[in-house]
């Protein structure tokens, strides 16, 4: 606990730590999907199944391409989010 200029204890503000608790739990979502997602669809778009014999993607290829876009955006939301928390908006 932190005193006042007379000596009387003040607290903490909680939201402050909150906040900071709230900005490294975005942060890191933002991380963990801008760092595995592609990497999947490294992985998708090169098997046997995203691609039918004249080429054209399958619906396993767009199944799973919606939710790597998705997935983006949410890190995208999420690092907003971090930034509007940071400033205080949020």
């Amino acid at each position: 606990m932190r005193t006042g200029g007379d000596a009387t204890p003040m607290a903490v503000p909680r939201l402050a730590y909150t906040g900071g608790m709230v900005v490294a739990l975005l942060l890191l979502n933002a991380v963990f999907n801008v760092v595995v997602w592609p990497q999947f669809y490294r992985r998708i778009s090169s098997d046997p199944r995203a691609r039918d014999s004249s080429g054209k993607a399958t619906a396993f290829l767009r199944v799973h391409l919606v939710l790597i876009v998705m997935a983006l955006v949410i890190a995208a939301l999420s690092v907003l989010g971090a930034i509007l928390t940071l400033i205080g908006v949020w």
